[in-house]
């Protein structure tokens, strides 16, 4: 499916989001990924056979001491 080296990971992998972008559309906040992903600005994943991946972006870390 990949077309360049070296390859992307397959949608299957945790990785899957490193894989180049072939599509973007900041506009609509998603991009096709090289791996059949559509990734979502939220950081929401639909992969190739229909199944989701929910938001994991970082929450905030830790709060500074007042």
């Amino acid at each position: 499916m990949c077309p360049h080296s070296p390859t992307c990971p397959p949608p299957e992998d945790d990785c899957r989001g490193t894989a180049r972008t072939v599509a973007a559309h900041p506009e609509q906040g998603w991009s096709l990924l090289c791996n059949g992903v559509l990734e979502f600005e939220d950081t929401g994943q639909l992969l190739p056979d229909g199944s989701t991946v929910a938001p994991h972006r970082p929450t905030g870390g830790a709060r500074a001491a007042a």
